[in-house]
């Protein structure tokens, strides 16, 4: 599966390949690569290891993992100061004694259908994890949970080029850091503090958390609580945010009617082509301790997998 997408990911093969072959892409790699391996050496050996196991290039997987610190400085990009397609991923979050959920649409490029996968994990130390994962990334580029009873979804944000700080610290691999490269936005629950959070971050320590409550919170792909960040907005996020603030979303099948709304047929929160689609959905349940993953329009609840959110390990239910 990652030889298949590595062959057929355009993004890859048109922009960030040919990029890479430059002198000012093969610095930037450079730079990506010696911070992030000193830092996190064991997830660079896991990078390693997805080359290794798949026979793909070990420079396609690093283009693939960095891709948002990479793109920024693309000549394209520089020039026009757009950085690349409107991004993807829509999120719900609500915590309150009757409802308490994390609902997660997963967009991505067509080019990802048939190259995601499920990772089910123990690792040496006895903790466990469980992540949907886009096939040759680190499986914190989606969304997953471990035996902690701490679970995340992310959404894409766009800081503008001058955001981007080159060689820092890649967004999959640390939530806030002070060299953090480019930005992005992550939820996340605990289930045992019953708490949860919306954060934002950006390139030189700065980052904004934001506690939910029972006033239901919807993220799409633009900063909205950290201030004095350069961003470009996209049409998408904007008539999505617009849509969903004329719903209610007070209870789950309101939360799971607005992440299957597709009545702007050219912004819509569930996707479905030409080039972005909702790969499935994600409802992460406080109340329950579990997740579970939808495929096709979340309002039909046609269930993938349901797990249980234990204390210990990733049982399946």
């Amino acid at each position: 599966m990652i030889r298949s997408r590595v062959a057929c990911d355009p993004y890859l093969s048109s922009s960030l390949q040919p990029f890479a072959n430059t002198k000012q892409g093969q610095h930037l790699v450079h730079l990506l690569s010696k911070t992030n391996s000193e830092r996190y050496p064991e997830y660079w050996d896991e990078l390693r290891g997805l080359a290794d196991g798949s026979g793909v290039p070990f420079l396609s997987i690093i283009l693939m993992n960095f891709r948002k610190e990479i793109s920024p400085f693309l000549p394209d990009v520089r020039v026009s100061n757009i950085v690349g397609a409107p991004d993807q991923c829509s999120d719900i979050l609500i915590c309150s004694d009757e409802l308490a959920v994390m609902a997660h649409n997963e967009d991505g490029d067509a080019s990802l259908r048939n190259h995601v996968y499920i990772v089910n994990a123990t690792l040496e130390n006895g903790v466990s994890f469980f992540a949907y994962t886009c096939a040759g990334e680190l499986p914190s580029c989606c969304f997953g949970f471990n035996s902690n009873g701490v679970a995340f979804t992310l959404d894409s944000v766009p800081p503008a080029p001058e955001e981007v700080v080159p060689g820092g610290i890649g967004r999959n691999f640390r939530v806030q850091i002070e060299n953090l490269s480019a930005g992005h936005n992550y939820n996340i629950m605990d289930v045992n503090s019953r708490k949860m959070f919306t954060t934002e971050t950006a390139s030189r320590g700065r980052a904004s958390v934001r506690e939910i409550n029972r006033d239901a919170f919807y993220h799409a792909n633009m900063y909205q609580h950290l201030s004095a960040v350069k961003q470009i907005v996209h049409q998408s996020s904007v008539c999505r945010q617009k849509r969903v603030a004329e719903l209610p979303m007070n209870t789950l099948q309101e939360v799971l009617t607005i992440l299957a709304d597709d009545s702007n047929q050219d912004f819509p929160v569930y996707m479905q082509g030409p080039q972005l689609h909702t790969l499935c959905t994600a409802i992460f349940d406080m109340n329950e301790k579990s997740l579970t993953i939808l495929t096709g329009k979340p309002s039909s609840m046609s269930v993938l997998r349901r797990v249980l959110m234990t204390t210990w390990t990733a049982k399946e239910e």
